[in-house]
Formats: C-alpha cells, structure tokens, sequence
C-alpha cells in the first residue's frame, strides 16, 4: 500500500493539481466563469421544461399522461445537466465529448422528444432546444452544424405532420422557435470551439516555456562539453604519463603533475566563468527575445527600449534580468499582461519586470519559489555591488509581481579567486 510519502503517489497528486490549474486558467481566459456557464445553460434548461411542464398541468386529470411526461422531463433535465455541466473551456467537456455514453444519450432524447411531439403537444418541440445546445457542445463543428441544422428544420416536419397540412399553424410561434434551435446551438458551437482554441493556446504557451528551459540546458550542455571535452582528455593522457615516469624519471614526472594541476586550476576558472554567466548575453537581443516570447504566448507587454551603450558587466546582467523575469512570467503562464522599464538615476540604473496575477497564491507560489534563477540573478547583481528585489507589489488596487534590479553604472566586478 502507498503512503502519502511514496513519490508516484506525489508525482500523482502534483500532476492531478496541475491539471486543477490548468482548468481554472483555461476558463478564466475564456471570459465565462463557471458560475456564469451553469446559470446559462439552466436558463435554457427551464425554457425547455416550462411549455412542456405547462401542457402537462393544464389536465391534470389525465394520470398516466402526467406521471410519464414528468418522469420524461426529469429525465431530460438530468441527462442535459450532466452533458452541460462542465464549462465548455474545460476538460471535462472534452472527455464528454468523446465518451459514447454522452453521443448515446444525445440521440435518446432527440427521438424521446420528437415522439411526444408527435404524440402529444407542440409543446414538446421546447426541448429541441436543448438537444440543439448538446449537439453543439459534444460533437465535432462539422458534424454539429449538420445536426443543429437538421434539428433546426425538425420542428417544422413535426408541425406540418400534425397539423396535417400548413394550415393552422402558427408560423410566428414556429419560425421563433426555429431561429431559437438554430441560435443556440450554433452559439454552443461557437463556445464548444473557443475553449478549445483557448486550450490549444495554453498547451503552447507551456510548450514555449518548456522550450525555452531546454534551450538553456542545452546551451549549458554544449558549453561545458566544449570546455571540458579537450581539457579532461589532457588530463587523464598526462595522468598516466606520470603514473608511468614515477620511477622511471622522477623529474619529468613531477613537471607533468605540475601541468596537469596548472591545467586544473585553469579549467576550473573557465567553468566558473561559464557556469557565472562568462558568455554573456546581450541586453538588445534579451529584449527582441522578450517581445516575440510574450507575443507567441498571447500577453499584453510594454517593453522599453534602452539606446545608450552601457559597460559590459552591467549589459549583461541587464540582459540576464530580463531573460529571468521573461522566463517566469511565461513559465507560470497565468499573466495577461506584462511591463519592463528602467529608470535612470545619475549613477545607478534600475530595470523593473511587473506581471499581473490572477490569484494571490499564484503570487505567492512565484515569490517563495525562488529556484536557482533568481538565486543565480541575485548573485550576479551581487557582484556588480547592485541590488534585488522580487515580490508582491499592489498597483491601482490589484497585485503584481515585481523584479527589480538595481544596479550602479560604473560597477565594480567583484573576481573570483581560481584557485
């Protein structure tokens, strides 16, 4: 049996949070609360019930006709809300979708509805609206749009059928609900293929951010291969030349040791340089990178631009500043909009990164989770005799995320020792 300490069982509790989270952005980027959704389709759900519910009451003398249309209509009101219950946006409506059960029961209720129609009231053709409002959401567009069209023209059939003829018919009543058929199921079409238009953006959006972390890895990777490749190949021909010269020319086997520690002691400044950012970035191309990041991602961005030539050091701490908090805002993906500015103050120069959060935790969650990039940011703007701040900042009544970093325009770069 698996404790809560077993890592599948965390790995299976974070991926099940990550999948709650994921929903909740999915819906709250559509524009429609889930609480908004229900009320909608509730709404309609009684417009369906109320004329046949109606027709029902007006004899209620007739028993069996009323127990069995009343237990028809619950039947319909349960089987719609359990179709239209999850909002459109998220992933239970697309498992709904695909689910045999869901299709099957669509077709049930439109022949349900269409025999009572023809059997007993026009009052029954009512719930074509809702079989209308399912078939937009479960099926795929197409299919949809040729399900929704024939449920459009059903009502009409049914009419003339019952009616023997055109005549006597209430053609107002009809095309009204005719037109209302087809609205709303092309509406449920319309939002069916907006959330997942709005799922497909939140896959990218994740796929970018992971993309760009495996840029990074990759780059270390190729990086540190190039640096330590040759050098360790050095050291291991060199190693055992000297295990080979230690009783035979003792001499010679010391200035090979001496080598290899010179070779070691250079090697290590290299990674060091490296792995502290030694191949630095440059501030104009963080920028251009930023803005084409937030763009792919769908968020809103104001990006400054800096046209003065700044020192080396502090040009790239800049540029590594911006790839940081550009980094995290796509990474938590919850932003809808982003600012970057700096700010000149005689000798200093300070670069601010706000993102609007959607929810305090979300803050929260990105302020205590610092990681090793902010850590390594903070260690870079150390060395330049600069400053950091990173957390929650309300502007205009509403919390964002700050990165700020500030940093002394004639820094003076704190060297590391190699040996």
């Amino acid at each position: 049996m698996r404790t809560r300490d077993d890592p599948l069982w965390r790995a299976k509790g974070n991926a099940s949070r990550e999948g709650v989270e994921t929903n909740d952005e999915v819906m709250r980027e559509s524009g429609v609360t889930l609480t908004l959704w229900r009320l909608y389709q509730h709404f309609w759900l009684l417009i369906c019930l109320f004329f046949p519910l109606a027709s029902l009451m007006s004899k209620p003398d007739a028993q069996l006709r009323l127990a069995v249309g009343s237990m028809t209509l619950l039947f319909f009101a349960v089987s719609y809300t359990w179709i239209m219950w999850p909002h459109p946006a998220s992933q239970g409506a697309r498992t709904r979708g695909r689910s045999l059960a869901s299709l099957l029961l669509l077709a049930a209720l439109g022949l349900l509805v269409s025999t009572f129609s023809l059997l007993d009231d026009p009052a029954w053709l009512w719930p074509f609206l809702g079989v209308s409002a399912m078939a937009g959401v479960l099926l795929p567009m197409r299919r949809a749009g040729i399900v929704v069209v024939s449920l459009t023209a059903l009502p009409l059939f049914i009419t003339i059928f019952t009616h023997r003829g055109i005549e006597g018919i209430d053609w107002w009543w009809l095309i009204a609900l005719m037109l209302l058929v087809r609205g709303l199921g092309l509406d449920m079409i319309g939002v069916s293929r907006m959330g997942s238009a709005i799922r497909e953006l939140h896959t990218a959006r994740q796929t970018l951010a992971r993309m760009k972390v495996e840029e990074e890895r990759l780059r270390l990777a190729r990086d540190l291969h190039d640096l330590l490749g040759q050098t360790l190949s050095v050291i291991t021909l060199k190693s055992e030349l000297a295990r080979n010269l230690i009783t035979e020319d003792p001499a010679r086997c010391a200035r090979e040791l001496a080598e290899i520690e010179q070779v070691g002691r250079t090697t290590l400044r290299e990674v060091r340089k490296t792995v502290a950012g030694y191949r630095q970035p440059q501030l104009s191309s963080e920028l251009d990178s930023a803005r084409q990041l937030l763009e792919a991602a769908g968020i809103e961005h104001s990006i400054e631009e800096l046209h003065e030539e700044l020192p080396q050091p502090l040009d790239a701490v800049l540029a590594w500043t911006v790839r940081e908090g550009i980094t995290n805002v796509i990474r938590h993906g919850r932003a809808r909009r982003c600012l970057l500015n700096f700010v000149r103050e005689r000798e200093r120069i300070s670069i601010e990164i706000f993102n609007d959060r959607q929810r305090a935790e979300d803050i929260a969650e990105q302020y205590t989770d610092r990681g090793n990039g902010l850590a390594g940011l903070q260690e870079r703007v150390s060395n330049l005799g600069g400053s950091m701040e990173a957390g929650p900042l309300t502007l205009s009544g509403k919390q964002h995320f700050r990165l700020r970093v500030e940093l002394p325009t004639q820094p003076t770069v704190l060297q590391e020792d190699g040996q």
